[in-house]
């Protein structure tokens, strides 16, 4: 994982694990699908990164790939909430700054045992530096 990536996933992971709207939707905000945990919970997923910039200065495209795991009503409050807060991802992060990010994809999938994967990408724009 690059710089860009780690930073993105740092700062969107202290900000979802911040917000107390969300938490009080879910039972927990995890980097990675934990080994034991009680739906629904928020993890975060791949992150893919590309190269990116402007003419004079570097940067990277971060995707990272965010689920809620659960079943019924709360999938679509938390996602809805998760929409909310990436809209305040931009800003400085570790040597970063994230000039872009948005919601670029979402998708539903049903496991075997009647529980839902609401799945979401978001795409950050990043510029070395930090603004």
């Amino acid at each position: 994982m690059t710089g860009a990536e780690a930073a993105v996933r740092a700062r969107t992971l202290a900000l979802l694990q911040a917000d107390a709207e969300l938490a009080g939707l879910v039972h927990g905000i995890f980097d990675g699908v934990p080994a034991r945990a009680t739906a629904p919970f928020v993890a975060l997923d791949a992150a893919e990164g590309r190269d990116w910039g402007t003419k004079d200065r570097a940067g990277r495209e971060v995707r990272l790939t965010l689920a809620v795991h659960g079943a019924g009503a709360v999938d679509g409050a938390a996602a809805a909430r998760i929409e909310a807060i990436a809209a305040t991802l931009r800003g400085g992060a570790d040597g970063w700054a994230v000039v872009g990010a948005r919601v670029e994809r979402t998708r539903t999938r049903f496991g075997r045992d009647g529980g839902r994967r609401h799945e979401m990408v978001l795409r950050c724009r990043c510029l070395v530096g930090d603004g």
